[in-house]
């Protein structure tokens, strides 16, 4: 008996959390990740327990060496870090999910448009592989996998079908678990939001770096 798409699904003595996105997990296992409600924009979304999430992922300011800019977000995808390039060789580090494999991608976009609780409309593609999505999820619905903020992504004035956003799943930060955009808890994308107006410059990089970029925590 399936209650909700991302409620909970009964099946003989398993009992598991479905993620619009289709990631599955014990749903008493995914119950430990959130940590009450808080309000945004007159919404209601679920807050992360960061005490259950490894501090890797957790936001933080860190010693960053880049010949890009101030103010260039910079996704290493290899090892789900997401930097926002500060002054002083230092970045803002947040931890995110990734594309898995067959939706690895990575190049440069402008961010061209910003969405406060956006809605999800499903690509074709997505939905020839799942054909039971709905045609579109209203911004702010308890199963509308950006959460509450989405940054859309360009390049040459065109929209390149990624973005980046918030995420239903915390547990999915750290993995390759995406369609290709880059997720975020809700708490990350709504600091990211404030700080990249349009035509922030994004660097996604490569999938094949046999280390992470130096980087120490100045906090």
């Amino acid at each position: 008996m399936v209650l909700s798409r991302r409620g909970v699904v009964i099946g003989g003595l398993a009992l598991v959390a479905v993620g619009a996105t289709g990631n599955i997990v014990q749903a008493a296992t995914a119950k430990s990740f959130f940590a009450g409600t808080a309000i945004d924009n007159n919404f209601v979304y679920r807050k992360t327990n960061f005490a259950k999430i490894d501090k890797r992922w957790h936001r933080q300011i860190v010693k960053y060496f880049s010949s890009e800019p101030v103010g260039t977000v910079v996704v290493d995808t290899r090892h789900h870090f997401l930097y926002l390039i500060m002054e002083n060789k230092t970045a803002i580090r947040y931890g995110v999910g990734v594309g898995k494999e067959g939706f690895k991608w990575y190049g440069r976009a402008t961010i061209e448009r910003r969405a406060l609780w956006p809605q999800w409309v499903p690509p074709p593609e997505m939905r020839k592989r799942r054909p039971e999505l709905p045609d579109m999820i209203a911004g702010g619905a308890s199963n509308n996998p950006l959460g509450p903020r989405a940054l859309y992504l360009y390049r040459d004035g065109a929209d390149i079908g990624y973005r980046l956003h918030g995420t239903l799943e915390p547990w999915s930060i750290g993995t390759d678990a995406s369609s290709g955009c880059i997720r975020m808890f809700p708490e990350d994308i709504i600091d990211l939001y404030q700080r990249c107006p349009i035509g922030t410059a994004v660097e996604v990089l490569p999938h094949i770096a046999d280390q992470a970029p130096a980087s120490t925590s100045v906090e």
